[in-house]
Formats: C-alpha cells, structure tokens, sequence
C-alpha cells in the first residue's frame, strides 16, 4: 500500500509532465475524490495508508484527467457562486466567467420588491437560475432547455439547495410557447464559432455537449434565435442579462437593437473581457394633446 502523499506526489507529476498546468489542485481534488475525504483531512494525514480498492479508484480517476477529462466530470459536481452543482455529458461545465451575469443581475435588481421572476433560457444545470435565487430570497424562477437530461439535473440540484419551492424547469425551445413575462431574463447560450472546434481544449470540446458550445458560422445563431423571444416575455420594465464571447459585443448589440430592444450596459468578468450585455425595453416618448 501507499500513503496519500507518495500517491499525490506520483499523480502530479504524471500530471506536469502531460502538460496539466493546474497538476497539484487536480490530484489533491482527485485524491479527496477517492478517499471521499475533506481537503483539510487529506492535509491532515499524510502519511496514512491508502487501501487497495481506493488507490485503484483513485488511479482510474488520474487516467481520465490525463484523457482532459475535467475534474468537475470526474467528481461529478462543479462548484459555482460557491455552490456545490452536479453536472451530467448533458450539461455545460459552469465556468467562473459565468459569475459575472450574477454579479450584474444582483447589481441592478430592486433587491426590496416583493416578488422577483427570473426566466433562464437554456438553463444546463440550473446553475445560473439557482445561484440567483439563493441571493434573491423573495424570487422564483423558470429554467428551460431542450435536454430532458439536463432538466433533470438540473431539478436535482434545486432540491440538494432547498430551492425546488422557488424554481420550475420545463423542456422547450428557448421562450417558445411561455405566455407569461419576466422581470429578469438569463441566458448563457452557445456563442462559439462552429470553425473554432478544431482549436478548443479537449477539456471543453471532447466533454461538454457540443449544442451548448457552438453556434453556426459566426457563433450568433442563437442570439438571433432567442432575442425575439425576449423582446415577447421581458416585463415591461425588465432587464435582460446575456453571456458572450469574447469580441461579440458590438454584433449581439446590433441583434438586440435590430429586435427593438435596448442595450444598457455591459459588464467585465475577472480577465477584464466584455462577457455580459445588459438590455431592456426601448424607452418610449409618450405624445400627449392638449385636451383643451
């Protein structure tokens, strides 16, 4: 038998030498993984002798990192806004650059009203729509997506967070058929140029579901697809939060614009990169005659 820390040292440097730059973090996650141990254990006991039927989990664990296999799919679960989510092949991997919609929606929402909707269109894992509610005690939300895999996730997660009483998910096509409106709208939509595949990570192109990464020729399709729906369900005085990729502020603005609807703003994530555009209604100048 080995000790956790002859099995960490030999893991990382499998790791460094495949070219895994985050080499040390993925084999401490990994080792926790298959010891079903807390970090703050692992540290705690270098020394202590790992069984058989573990090390041969944990090796299996190191041959798919070293396929790109994310570490997130291997555990199964991918913490965001320091949330713990469970994430399926059927669900987009959250990324850290997706905070930045949370930021701007917990930024610009009346925090006081009474009732907040939020509508999240292509919701994954619900991570988006769930990491909202959990700040937003007085909100209930919708999550769509085309994936029944997905919805299922993500209606698992809503109940590990005890937010199932304030989230619905349902199967559709982005707005299609909703007959209600919302006072926030969220979508993280595919936005990745159908010509890029060949020069993504593995860690992105060979594990997360291809529908939710690439979006025709010049990565716009389903902004063009999902903003006329917004237009339809966004409350007369809502706002809408979009993700996108990097460079596509000034095309996804002129969609919006073209769909009659408003650029607001525009929000940094932490690498300084244009990653949420802020919208709503068109403010109208309202006519008036003189009665008399």
């Amino acid at each position: 038998m080995k000790s956790i820390n002859q099995l960490l040292l030999e893991s990382r440097t499998r790791f460094k030498e495949a070219g895994i730059s985050s080499y040390q973090e993925d084999a401490r996650l990994l080792i926790c993984h298959a010891l079903a141990w807390t970090k703050e254990k692992v540290f705690a006991y270098p020394s202590h002798l790992v069984t058989e039927a573990e090390q041969e989990a944990f090796e299996s664990y190191v041959m798919r990192r070293l396929a790109r296999e994310p570490v997130s799919r291997i555990m199964g679960v991918r913490e965001f806004w320091s949330l713990p989510f469970k994430i399926s092949p059927h669900t987009l991997d959250p990324r850290p650059d997706s905070e930045t919609l949370i930021d701007a929606v917990l930024s610009s929402v009346d925090k006081s009203a009474k009732s907040l909707s939020v509508l999240d269109l292509g919701t994954g894992s619900g991570c988006l729509l769930l990491a909202l509610l959990s700040e937003l005690p007085q909100a209930f939300g919708w999550g769509i997506d085309q994936s029944k895999e997905a919805l299922t996730v993500a209606q698992e997660n809503a109940t590990a967070l005890s937010l199932e009483s304030r989230s619905t998910f349902l199967m559709g096509n982005w707005g299609a058929g909703l007959a209600r409106t919302f006072d926030v709208i969220i979508s993280n939509p595919p936005y990745i140029p159908q010509a890029d595949e060949s020069v993504l990570e593995r860690d992105v192109v060979d594990y997360d579901p291809s529908s939710a990464l690439f979006a025709g020729e010049d990565g716009l399709d389903a902004y063009r697809v999902l903003m006329p729906d917004v237009k339809n369900l966004l409350a007369p005085k809502g706002k809408f939060f979009l993700e996108i990729g990097e460079g596509q502020e000034d095309a996804v603005s002129e969609i919006i614009t073209q769909c009659d609807l408003e650029f607001v703003s525009q929000k940094r994530d932490i690498q300084k990169t244009v990653r949420c555009i802020i919208g709503q209604h068109k403010k109208r100048l309202i006519s008036t005659r003189d009665s008399g």
